[in-house]
């Protein structure tokens, strides 16, 4: 309790709190330990995992991860299978690149 009374203390004054996690962002709940590659590593998958992706069915973005490789779109409710961090790997990408590639070949 004497905390909140010294922070908001501090906000009439003119004083603002710094904001603990701005560089780390979510692997701040690491503080110092296992490296600062490994936290910013972390950083940038959960950043990636986390943010709304496009829906290859309707094609919005609102696509967000319901558990390991299962994506939903918020929107028409589209549910698929995709990369554990996120809805399409890159190998998916190369896959569809040749497969595309292969059936223009096919059509000329």
């Amino acid at each position: 309790m004497g905390e909140k009374l010294e922070n908001s203390y501090l906000r009439t004054q003119g004083i603002n709190m710094a904001k603990r996690t701005k560089k780390v962002g979510s692997a701040g709940r690491f503080q110092a330990r296992y490296g600062v590659r490994a936290r910013s590593r972390v950083r940038e998958v959960e950043n990636l995992q986390k943010k709304k992706h496009l829906c290859p069915k309707c094609g919005k973005e609102s696509v967000k991860r319901d558990g390991t490789s299962i994506w939903k779109c918020r929107k028409c409710g589209h549910t698929f299978a995709g990369g554990a961090y996120i809805p399409k790997t890159t190998q998916s990408i190369d896959a569809e690149k040749i497969l595309k590639s292969g059936v223009e070949n096919t059509s000329r």
